[in-house]
């Protein structure tokens, strides 16, 4: 896979997953690579509200991209993006939620059972 990024954490990020993903046999990590790897101006934000719809209650979510603030969220939800405004990690973790990384939740979960993206 060629990587188009060239901010070099999300760089190494993408081929990580991606290589990892196919070693392992994780078609969740392989799509999050895929879904980084998009050009910049075709990255995804997700809002609040869309999780919140979304979502069910003590589920761990994937964005590949970044978590904003609008809405409101009330389920408790773990969540993994490449970034989170200040207003959206607020929210997530008074909610009883989680912020991780993608890394952080890669490290934990590398099968990437039981993990659903949003994007």
């Amino acid at each position: 896979m060629k990587v188009r990024n060239k901010n070099d954490y999300t760089k190494a990020l993408v081929e990580k997953l991606y290589v990892d993903g196919v070693k392992n046999k994780s078609g969740v990590w392989k799509a999050v690579a895929e879904s980084l790897n998009r050009p910049s101006r075709v990255k995804f934000e997700v809002n609040l509200t869309s999780i919140e719809k979304l979502a069910q209650a003590k589920e761990t979510l994937v964005v590949p991209g970044i978590v904003l603030g609008s809405g409101q969220i009330s389920k408790h939800v773990n969540v993994a993006a490449l970034k989170f405004s200040g207003s959206a990690r607020q929210k997530i973790e008074k909610a009883g939620g989680t912020c991780l990384s993608i890394e952080e939740l890669y490290e934990k979960n590398p099968k990437g059972k039981d993990v659903r993206i949003i994007a």
